[in-house]
C-alpha cells in the first residue's frame, strides 16, 4: 500500500480500507440492501443499521469484527443536495465494527494509523473531537496516540454522543476531522467551520445501555461501530473542491453535461448545481431499483419517484428535451459494477423502470407545458407583462411543472413570473398557523385597506418630539372599525400624525399614551400597517371616538432605552468588522427596551479575547463621545460614502444616514442618541450560534445595565447567605460541595446494592423447579434498577441452571424489571432482552438488553404484580 498516491480512486480507498481491516482478522461483509430488515427505517440509511439487531443483543453474531462499505440513501436534506460541498441522497458509509471484542484504545490507535499511514495524512492536518465527558477517549488521543491538546477538541451530546433511540445501547464518539488549513495555527480551531474542517471518520464507542427511565449502565460487552465517508475521502485525497468532482461523482455529470452539450467547468452556478443534482439523484435510483425498490406513491417507492422526477426537471433547466436518463444510467452502472455487481445483473430492470418513469413524467410535463402557453397568450391578450403566482403555482401543484421551468419559458416570451405571488400559495397552510396576534394585524390591514381612500398616511414626528397634538383617524376594536369605544377596551388607534415609532429594522414599537378630555388611553406597541402607525393599547379612562383632538406622548424613558441599545447595535457591527472580520454582515437584530440581540454572518464561534476586545472597543468609542450626523441623502450618494445596509429594509431612492463619524456610518430608519456617550455603557451577555454560518450576540445597554447588575446581586447575594461564604469564595463552596454530593451518591449506590443482595439473598428460598431449571420471580420494594440487576446476577449465579425475573418499584410512577437466565434456558429458545421487553409492556413501558441479561422500564406501577405473574407463568411454559 502506498503511504501517500499520486492519486488515489474512489474503488482503490475503498479497497485500501477493507483490506486494512481484513488484515487485522474483521471479516469483509457485502454491503446490505437498500431495503432494510428493521421495519421501522424506510431505507437503509447508515452503516451500522444492518448491525443493529447484533448491537440490541437481539442477535448473536457470526464474528466478532467485520468490516464493510455499506450503500445509504438519505432523502431529509434533498434540497441542499448539489447546492453543498456533500450533501448526497446516496452515499457509501465505510465502517468498521467490533461486537464485544476491542474497544476504544485499538479502535482509535487503528483509527490513525488508515488516516497516517494508508492514506497519508500529515498529523498536522487531523484534529479529533471527543464527548466533553470522555476522559478515557481524551487521554488515549493524547498520550497514547500522541495528539496535542490543542487539536483535541471536547463537544457536547448533540454531537459526540450516539444513541439508538431513547433506550438501548449508547455511548460517546470520537471523530476525526482533516484540517485544510493548518498554517492557521491551533489558536482558533471551529470545527464547525466547513471551510476549514471536514469531519471523515466517527468512532462510537458503544458502552452504555439506557434504560426508559434514562439512566445510563455499563454494558457487558462494549460495541465499536465506526464510519468513514467514501466520498469525503476521495474529495480529500482526490484534492477537489467538493465530492461531487471526485471520479465516483464526476464521470455521472460528464455524461448528463454531454447529453446538454455544455462543459461543466466553465457553466455558470445554476448550471451546476442541476448536473450534481442529477450525478447524484441517478447514482440512488440506479442502487434503488437494483435492490428492486419500484416507484410507486407510498413509501420508499415514493422516494424513488421523487429523485427520477428531480432528475428529469433538471435534464429540463440544461435544455434536455427528451429521454435521457438511461445514457447517464449506464456510466453509473460502470462505475459502480465492481463494487456492486447487482447493478450489472439487474441493468434490464433498472433500464426499464427508468423509461418508464421519465416517459409518464415527460408526458405530465408536455401537459403542463400546454397550459403554460394557453396561459401566456392569455397574459399577452390582456396587456400584461407577468405570470401570477397563483396559475405558476397550478403547474407546479397539479402537474409537477417546477417554478424553473415556468419562468424560463416566461422569460422566452419576454414576460416574468410572480414568484412572490407562488411563495405565498406554497406558503398559505403556514400563514393560516400562525401565531392569534398575526392574525389580527392581517385583519387591522384588510380594515385599514378598506379605509385607505379616506384617510392620509400617518405623519411620523418621533424623531424630533416626544409629544404632539394629533386627531384620531381610526378606532378599530378586534380589527373592526368603530366610531367608539369605552374605558376597558383593547383598541388599535391610527392618527393623523404620531411621535410614536412603529415597530421597524428590528427596533420595537414604542410604548406611552394618547389622552385629551377625559380620556387616557395606555399605548402597549405600535405596528406599521402599509402607510398607517397603528397604536395598540387600552383605555383606562373615558370614552375615544373618531375624530377627538388627542395628546400623544411616549414614555421617553424607554425611548431612551431603545435607542441607546439602536445605536449601541450599529457599534457593535462596526467592532466586529474592525476585529474580527471586515466581511462581516448583518443577519438580524432585535432592539428592545431591555437589551439588544444582533445576528451576523460569520463561519466560526468567536474566541473569548475576541468577544472581550469587541465589547472594550464599543465601550472605547461610547467614552470619546462621538457626535451623530444624521442626514436624508440620495441612495446612490449614500452608498457612495460607505454607509451600511440594515438587514431587511427596503429603501426608497433617498435614504437617513445614521453617521458616527469615523465609527460608524448606517442607512437606518431607527431612533437613535445624538452622542455615544449617552450610552453610558455596553456589556456583552452572550454570543453563540443560531444556524450554519450565523452567530448572535445579546448584549445590554444604557440603563438597562443598572437592570442586569441588580439581578446578578442579588443572586450573589442570596448564594452568599446560603452558602454563608463571602461572593468571592462562592467558586470554591460550590466545588467542595459537588465533590461532597458526588462522595454521597456513590456511598448511597454502594448502600443500596447492599441492601438488595440482602433482600434478595431472602428469595433463594423461594425458588422453583421446573423441569431441570430453578426459577425465581419476585418484587424487591424500593430498590433502584441498577441495584436490581446486581440482585438478578447474584440470584442467578447462585441457583445456577435457571431463571430469575425481578421487579421494583423504585419510585411513584417508575417501574424497573430484570431478567437473568442461564444458556441453559436461552437454548430453550427463552431471550432476557424479548421476555423482559414483553413483560414490562404490562406496565404502559418496554425495554431489552442480551440473551442472558436485559432491563426494562414502565409508567403503571400498579401493574407491576400482573406482569410478574404473567411472568412466571410464562416460563413455566417455556421450561416445563
Amino acid at each position: 500500500m502506498s503511504s501517500n498516491p499520486q492519486f488515489i480512486s474512489g474503488n482503490e480507498i475503498r479497497t485500501l480500507f477493507l483490506d486494512f481491516y481484513a488484515q487485522r482478522k474483521h471479516q469483509i461483509l457485502p454491503s446490505a440492501s437498500l431495503v432494510p430488515e428493521d421495519p421501522t427505517v424506510l431505507l437503509t440509511i447508515a452503516g451500522m443499521l444492518p448491525f443493529k439487531p447484533i448491537f440490541l443483543g437481539q442477535r448473536t453474531p457470526e464474528f466478532k469484527r467485520a468490516t464493510t462499505s455499506q450503500k445509504c440513501i438519505r432523502t431529509n436534506d434533498i434540497e441542499n443536495v448539489g447546492r453543498t460541498k456533500r450533501h448526497h441522497t446516496f452515499f457509501e458509509m465505510l465502517g468498521n465494527f467490533s461486537f464485544g471484542d476491542y474497544f476504544k484504545e485499538q479502535a482509535i490507535a487503528w483509527g490513525w494509523e488508515i488516516s497516517t499511514q494508508v492514506f497519508g495524512f500529515s498529523p498536522e492536518n487531523l484534529v479529533v473531537s471527543v464527548f466533553e465527558e470522555d476522559d478515557e477517549a481524551y487521554n488515549i488521543w493524547r498520550d497514547k496516540i500522541g495528539v496535542t491538546e490543542a487539536r483535541i477538541k471536547r463537544m457536547g451530546a448533540d454531537d459526540n454522543f450516539w444513541a439508538s433511540g431513547p433506550t438501548g445501547p449508547c455511548g460517546p464518539c470520537s471523530e476525526i476531522y482533516y484540517d485544510f488549513h493548518p498554517e492557521r495555527g491551533d489558536d482558533n480551531i471551529d470545527l464547525e467551520d466547513d471551510t476549514r474542517f471536514i469531519e471523515f471518520y466517527n468512532l462510537v464507542f458503544m458502552q452504555y445501555n439506557r434504560d426508559a427511565s434514562g439512566n445510563l449502565t455499563p454494558l457487558q460487552n462494549k460495541n465499536i461501530d465506526t464510519g468513514m465517508g467514501l466520498e469525503r475521502m476521495a474529495q480529500i485525497l482526490q484534492k477537489v473542491p467538493n465530492n461531487y468532482e471526485t471520479d465516483l461523482i464526476f464521470p455521472i455529470i460528464k455524461t448528463a453535461a454531454q447529453i446538454a452539450g455544455i462543459d461543466y467547468h466553465t457553466s455558470d452556478e445554476k448550471t451546476k448545481v442541476s448536473l450534481k443534482v442529477i450525478g447524484d439523484h441517478v447514482r440512488s435510483v440506479v442502487h434503488m431499483i437494483a435492490d428492486e425498490i419500484r416507484a410507486s406513491n407510498v413509501g420508499r417507492g415514493y422516494v424513488l419517484r421523487r429523485l427520477i422526477r428531480r432528475v428529469v426537471r433538471h435534464g429540463r433547466l440544461l435544455g434536455i428535451s427528451g429521454n435521457f436518463i438511461n445514457q447517464v444510467a449506464e456510466t453509473a452502472i460502470a462505475l459502480s459494477e465492481s463494487a456492486y455487481p447487482n447493478v450489472r445483473q439487474r441493468e434490464a430492470a433498472i433500464k426499464a423502470e427508468l423509461e418508464r418513469e421519465e416517459s409518464n413524467f415527460l408526458r405530465t410535463l408536455d401537459r403542463g407545458e400546454k397550459l403554460l402557453e394557453e396561459i401566456i397568450q392569455q397574459v399577452k391578450q390582456q396587456g400584461q407583462t407577468e405570470i401570477s403566482g397563483e396559475s405558476a403555482f397550478t403547474l407546479y401543484d397539479t402537474y409537477g411543472f417546477p417554478l424553473e421551468l415556468t419562468q424560463e419559458v416566461a422569460e422566452e416570451n419576454n414576460l416574468t413570473v410572480d414568484e412572490v405571488g407562488f411563495n405565498t400559495e406554497m406558503q398559505k397552510q403556514v400563514e393560516r398557523a400562525k401565531a392569534a396576534h398575526e392574525t389580527i394585524d392581517l385583519t387591522v390591514q384588510g380594515s385599514l385597506d378598506k379605509l385607505a381612500e379616506h384617510i392620509h398616511a400617518t405623519e411620523f414626528l418621533g424623531y424630533t418630539q416626544a409629544a404632539t397634538t394629533a386627531k384620531v383617524e381610526v378606532l378599530l376594536v378586534n380589527g373592526v372599525a368603530e366610531e367608539a369605544a369605552e374605558a376597558g377596551t383593547e383598541v388599535q388607534i391610527v392618527l393623523n400624525q404620531t411621535p410614536f415609532y412603529a415597530e421597524s429594522g428590528g427596533q420595537i414599537g414604542d410604548r406611552g399614551y394618547i389622552s385629551g378630555d377625559g380620556i387616557v388611553v395606555r399605548v402597549e406597541d405600535v405596528k406599521k400597517e402599509s402607510d398607517f402607525f397603528v397604536h395598540f393599547g387600552r383605555i383606562e379612562r373615558g370614552t375615544l371616538r373618531v375624530g377627538d383632538t388627542v395628546t400623544a406622548q411616549i414614555d421617553f424613558a424607554c425611548r431612551r432605552r431603545a435607542q441607546a441599545n439602536h445605536t449601541a447595535t450599529h457599534l457593535l457591527q462596526a467592532a466586529l468588522k474592525k476585529i474580527v472580520d471586515e466581511g462581516i454582515s448583518q443577519a438580524g437584530s432585535l432592539v428592545s427596551f431591555d437589551r439588544l440581540r444582533f445576528d451576523f454572518n460569520c463561519p466560526r464561534a468567536l474566541t473569548a479575547e475576541e468577544v472581550q476586545q469587541v465589547e472594550e472597543q464599543v465601550n472605547t468609542w461610547i467614552s470619546e463621545a462621538h457626535s451623530a450626523k444624521i442626514e436624508v441623502l440620495p441612495l446612490a450618494e449614500a452608498k457612495a460614502r460607505g454607509a451600511v445596509a440594515m438587514f431587511g429594509e427596503k429603501y426608497g431612492e433617498e435614504v437617513r444616514v445614521i453617521d458616527f463619524p469615523s465609527v460608524s456610518m448606517e442607512l437606518c430608519g431607527g431612533t437613535h442618541v445624538s452622542n455615544t456617550a449617552e450610552i453610558g455603557v455596553f456589556k456583552i451577555i452572550s454570543e453563540a450560534g443560531v444556524a450554519s454560518g450565523v452567530r448572535r450576540i445579546e448584549a445590554v445597554s444604557g440603563p438597562a445595565i443598572l437592570d442586569y447588575l441588580n439581578v446578578r446581586d442579588k443572586v450573589v447575594k442570596d448564594l452568599s447567605d446560603r452558602f454563608k461564604v463571602k461572593p468571592e469564595e462562592l467558586p470554591d463552596r460550590i466545588t467542595t460541595l459537588q465533590t461532597e454530593l458526588r462522595n454521597a451518591e456513590k456511598q448511597l449506590e454502594t448502600l443500596k446494592g447492599q441492601l438488595a443482595i440482602a433482600k434478595s439473598d431472602s428469595l433463594l428460598e423461594t425458588a422453583q423447579t421446573v423441569g431441570d431449571h430453578k426459577i425465581i420471580v419476585a418484587q424487591l420494594e424500593g430498590v433502584d434498577p441498577e441495584s436490581l440487576k446486581t440482585a438478578a446476577e447474584r440470584l442467578l449465579q447462585k441457583i445456577g441452571n435457571g431463571a430469575v425475573v425481578l421487579g421494583s418499584v423504585p419510585e411513584a410512577g417508575k417501574v424497573s424489571i430484570v431478567a437473568a437466565f442461564s444458556p441453559e434456558v436461552n437454548k430453550k429458545g427463552l431471550q432476557a432482552g424479548k421476555f423482559v421487553g414483553a413483560i414490562a409492556k404490562i406496565c404502559g413501558g418496554g425495554g431489552g438488553g442480551r440473551p442472558n441479561l436485559a432491563q426494562a422500564g414502565g409508567r403503571d406501577d400498579s401493574k407491576l404484580p400482573q406482569a410478574l405473574e404473567q411472568a412466571q407463568s410464562e416460563l413455566k411454559a417455556g421450561l416445563g
